[in-house]
């Protein structure tokens, strides 16, 4: 794979660089149109290769949020076309490296040595390269460590990258005028938190001692002395990515359990700590020769303030999307519902989110679930695409809900998305023995 010996990382070079790929995006159209006129035959499906390709061959040159941005839209499987989410989702755990020269140089910034001084062997070849960092091997005194280093210019970037994506963020999440600030500002921040390896540093040293508790699951141990704000060193941990496992397995009974295990981590998380990894996809998570699971990152944490969590919670309860009164109060509790709505926008926002939420929460109204079942998936696309065509929903004002949604169901949204992949069947409640 070519490596990367610079990365843009003033305002107008990344600016620069998005308008070049909008030219290509805008070519492709050209060509789509162009060939439907002379031939009356058109493939949609070979223009959203076209584009999903080119923007992605953008984003992955100018790294940080840009492409973290695509990381996170590869997960909303039923809101993009699938070229889009396959294509984006290479940014989770495959985008080009930064060269040995830019390695080296970034190590001893941050470390004040080289990495031949600092540890008895380092591999100038990244092992893995994502959208904020990437990955070398490296070993001490016996330790075979994993380094991850952050490439330059990542957090100083995030600002000026948010304003130049914010017009397509709201145009596709149909969000209007100032209010929309609080959303941004939520992404903003949690993207400034995952650049500080220091702070991940405290949330893996916090979450892998809490959750030790929960079986099947491993952790690496993390080091201070080789960590920084840019720079992070903990075991290196033998597996493979979570989606190669379940690419290649056959094995139901492993899937089930790697399931259980994913399920009971979060729900304790959530429940238990009031604290979330919420960034779950495959990159973030290893499978084990003897099928255990390996969490590897904990950059992105959301804290979950009680306001929220009490009637987050009682939203997913069977009895309460029933009950017009409890139910109405919930919305309103979480933002969802606003005390400027005419009662045509409260008609009409209620019959939505109770329509979402009879579905969504589905695996927590009984005490198992399979995460396979493709009438569940079926109804998740429908709904979804249900929403995407209607045109009343565009003509309303989305800018609903809390901005802790952003996050919290970002993470259920992941985490039901692995499950499927594993295609598991979940005892939905076995959690709560682990929050004693």
């Amino acid at each position: 794979m070519k490596t990367l010996d610079s990365i843009p990382t003033k305002k107008i070079e990344r600016a620069t660089k998005l308008v070049t790929t909008g030219a290509k995006v805008g070519g492709n159209y050209l060509r789509y149109y162009g060939e439907k006129l002379l031939t009356g035959v058109s493939d949609k499906s070979k223009l959203d290769q076209n584009n999903a390709r080119d923007i992605y061959d953008g984003l992955k040159e100018l790294k940080g949020s840009a492409l973290k941005v695509a990381q996170m839209l590869s997960m909303e499987k039923n809101l993009l076309p699938q070229a889009y989410v396959e294509q984006f989702g290479l940014a989770q755990f495959s985008v080009p490296p930064l060269s040995g020269a830019l390695v080296k140089k970034t190590i001893r910034t941050y470390l004040g040595q080289d990495p031949e001084t600092l540890f008895d062997t380092f591999s100038y070849t990244s092992e893995n390269a994502a959208s904020i960092g990437q990955v070398h091997r490296a070993t001490k005194d016996g330790k075979a460590l994993a380094i991850k280093i952050q490439y330059p210019g990542v957090s100083s970037s995030i600002r000026s990258d948010l304003a130049i994506v914010k017009p397509i963020a709201l145009k596709m999440f149909n969000l209007k005028g100032k209010d929309t600030d609080r959303y941004f500002t939520e992404v903003e921040d949690k993207l400034l938190e995952e650049t500080d390896y220091l702070q991940e540093l405290k949330n893996s040293q916090f979450l892998s001692k809490a959750a030790e508790k929960i079986p099947n699951l491993k952790f690496p141990q993390y080091y201070e002395a080789w960590s920084t704000s840019r720079t992070l060193a903990m075991d290196w941990m033998e597996g493979i990515h979570l989606s190669e496992y379940t690419a290649k397995t056959n094995d139901q009974a492993a899937c089930d359990r790697l399931g259980q295990t994913l399920w009971d981590f979060y729900m304790f998380q959530i429940h238990s700590l009031k604290k979330v990894q919420a960034d779950p996809h495959p990159g973030n998570f290893l499978v084990d020769s003897d099928d255990q699971l390996i969490a590897i990152d904990f950059g992105c944490i959301k804290s979950i303030p009680q306001d929220f969590y009490v009637p987050y919670f009682e939203l997913s309860k069977k009895d309460n999307i029933e009950n017009k009164v409890v139910f109405d109060q919930l919305l309103r509790e979480l933002e969802i519902l606003l005390p400027k709505d005419t009662q045509q926008e409260q008609d009409f926002f209620t019959d939505l989110f109770q329509k979402m939420m009879r579905l969504f929460t589905r695996p927590f109204h009984d005490t198992t679930f399979d995460f396979s079942d493709a009438d569940f998936w079926d109804a998740i696309t429908d709904l979804s695409k249900t929403f995407a065509e209607d045109e009343q929903l565009r003509r309303m004002n989305g800018n609903r809900g809390s901005k802790h949604f952003i996050y919290i169901n970002r993470t259920f949204f992941g985490l039901y998305h692995l499950l499927h992949d594993l295609g598991a069947k979940i005892q939905t409640e076995e959690y709560k023995k682990y929050l004693q």
